[in-house]
């Protein structure tokens, strides 16, 4: 129940504390970087595959695993 609590108050894409975050002050105080993971992409890729053949993805889980080597 405290953890609730605590996370009531925070962005849930950014996990940062929405009372600082949405302050018009801090329009521009925070930045970001890109990472891209190569295994999210590989997901998305089978996903994107799956939609363009007519599938449907309600419902769908992906299962990303390394290939052998």
């Amino acid at each position: 129940m405290a953890l609730m609590e605590a996370e009531s108050g925070l962005c849930g894409d950014c996990g940062h504390d929405l009372k600082e975050s949405t302050h018009s002050d801090n329009e521009y105080a925070y930045d970001a970087s890109i990472t891209k993971c190569h295994a999210c992409l590989a997901g998305a890729r089978r996903v994107a595959a799956h939609q363009e053949d007519g599938g449907k993805t309600d419902g769908l889980k992906v299962s990303v695993f390394r290939r052998e080597q």
